[in-house]
């Protein structure tokens, strides 16, 4: 069991109220995907779902994490390439983007892209995110639209910036070691007045054998592959290109990552106890990436490439656009490609509805065959 210490703010005092009614009524115990959502987008009080500043390069904003699109413009300008190719490729004028966040990388598609986007949707339940984005986009404001649900039936370019680690995970804890060893869903109970973890056995199981005697902790992604799948269903024509941290199976269940991969974020430091401070910091877990490409085949979709951010990048002319900037920018753009910044760490998935083609973006470097 493990209290909780939080900011006396009315914020966390509503959220962990409105989370503690939901796990009475639950019977006492929810599980992990269920308090990860509440936390995060709990409408008014959810983190996502709130008016803290979230996005920004420095601490002093009164932000908590940088994304690429907010580390450079050359982010969404070098993306720009790739969607305008599968614009053409799949004949339709149309992006759809998940996940907005400050609106800077619909800002780079827009700019890059010009009349070759007739229409631009944001995807977005987060109302404050909303106003921001409108702000900032409002010279493009006759092509955009935000929706909170994806109609019955669309065609276009998907893009999502760092989504799929956002969406909850179930946690699942074997206690007792490989030989005998008994798997169990990790939950959330109130206890004592405070939040704190409890497991109960489940028949739940990670999609690979985890060899090793040692306790293990991970992640199984239900809600990733829905949406992959929710995409199939409804993505008339068109190609999807998901970015995000991660690996491959092999490499995300690993004996090895035995503490599991969630992680939270707030004035840019890193921790892992997301019973703290909830709607304070943001909640995320890495992604695999072999369970969203089998999702998204036995849907109907067709797996395009999956690279590393830095190759897909340099595939799409990043390089080149380095070259024009000053120092102090091309150093801040290279942290898109190091191999210890995001270069490795962070993965391109493509996927197609219709006919595949060989993607501008993994020419070089296309890892499908290791998914």
């Amino acid at each position: 069991m493990q209290a909780v210490t939080t900011e006396p703010t009315s914020l966390t005092t509503a959220l962990q109220t409105h989370i503690a009614q939901a796990i009475v009524a639950a019977g006492g115990w929810i599980g992990f995907d269920r308090f990860m959502a509440l936390a995060l987008y709990t409408p008014g009080l959810g983190y996502y779902a709130n008016d803290s500043t979230k996005f920004g390069a420095m601490p002093q904003s009164g932000s908590d994490f940088v994304t690429a699109p907010e580390l450079t413009p050359l982010f969404g300008q070098t993306l720009a390439l790739q969607v305008d190719e599968a614009l053409a490729q799949t004949g339709t004028h149309a992006v759809w983007e998940f996940g907005a966040g400050s609106g800077a990388l619909a800002l780079q598609l827009l700019d890059a892209l010009g009349d070759r986007v007739q229409r631009y949707t944001i995807v977005d339940l987060s109302g404050s995110l909303r106003a921001r984005q409108q702000t900032l986009l409002a010279r493009h404001a006759h092509k955009l639209q935000w929706v909170d649900a994806l109609p019955a039936q669309f065609e276009g370019v998907v893009v999502g910036n760092e989504v799929l680690d956002a969406m909850p995970v179930q946690l699942l804890a074997r206690h007792g070691g490989h030989e005998g060893g008994v798997w169990h869903e990790r939950g959330v109970v109130v206890h004592e007045g405070a939040f704190a973890w409890a497991d109960r056995p489940t028949d739940l199981r990670p999609p690979v054998e985890i060899e090793g005697p040692h306790d293990y902790l991970t992640e199984i992604h239900a809600q990733g592959q829905g949406f992959i799948r929710t995409l199939a269903d409804r993505l008339v024509r068109g190609a999807i290109f998901l970015l995000d941290y991660g690996f491959g199976e092999s490499e995300y269940y690993h004996p090895q990552r035995h503490m599991g991969t969630v992680m939270c974020h707030q004035g840019h430091l890193a921790d892992s106890d997301p019973l703290v401070a909830v709607g304070l910091k943001d909640i995320t877990a890495h992604v695999n990436f072999t369970a969203m490409a089998l999702a998204a085949q036995e849907a109907g979709l067709e797996v395009l490439g999956y690279t590393t951010q830095a190759h897909f990048l340099i595939n799409c002319g990043l390089l080149s656009k380095m070259e024009q900037l000053p120092q102090v920018q091309r150093a801040t753009a290279a942290k898109l490609i190091m191999e210890h910044e995001m270069g490795e760490l962070f993965k391109v998935l493509a996927l197609s509805k219709g006919t595949a083609w060989n993607a501008l973006g993994f020419v070089r470097g296309d890892r499908s065959h290791r998914l």
